[in-house]
């Protein structure tokens, strides 16, 4: 199951709406337990994608290792993903498969239709290796969430 609260799932699903029609993405911040991932906060990433923004998205390495910094600090993990689909269902590509490699984690995906926001799904990287990975639909919970839970 994934946790965020009201304001942080608006915030990503916002962000797919400015960046349409290309894709958005970002980091989910917060903490794991008992097969819950909580999410406290999203950062929002640079797409680095030049050649197919509009159906791709690529984090930079520095960017993500900087993020990463930021949430130690804070004392948080990354629990998650989340990027956009513009003019595309919430479903995860084959791309979006190969490129997961965050076993654990979240990856959500808002599917944003001429501008607007529609449906957020998500799925857990399920697996001990990238030989036996896979995606399994998670639920989304939104609610308020008491900061510095983690």
């Amino acid at each position: 199951m994934l946790k965020l609260s009201e304001s942080v799932y608006n915030a990503l699903r916002e962000h797919g709406e400015e960046t349409y029609p290309h894709e958005c993405c970002g980091v989910l911040l917060g903490c794991s337990h008992d097969g819950v991932n909580e999410v406290e906060d999203a950062v929002r990433a640079g797409n680095t994608r030049t050649d197919s923004a509009h159906n791709r998205y690529h984090i930079a390495p520095q960017e993500l290792v900087k993020i990463q910094r930021q949430a130690r600090e804070r004392g948080l993990d990354i629990v998650g993903f989340y990027h956009s689909h513009p003019d595309h269902p919430a479903q995860w590509s084959k791309t979006d498969f190969a490129e997961a490699h965050w076993l654990g984690c979240s990856y959500v995906i808002t599917a944003v239709e001429k501008g607007v926001a529609q449906q957020t799904n998500s799925f857990l990287l399920t697996g001990t290796t990238e030989e036996d990975k896979s995606f399994e639909d998670e639920t989304i919970q939104v609610e308020e969430l008491v900061a510095g839970r983690c």
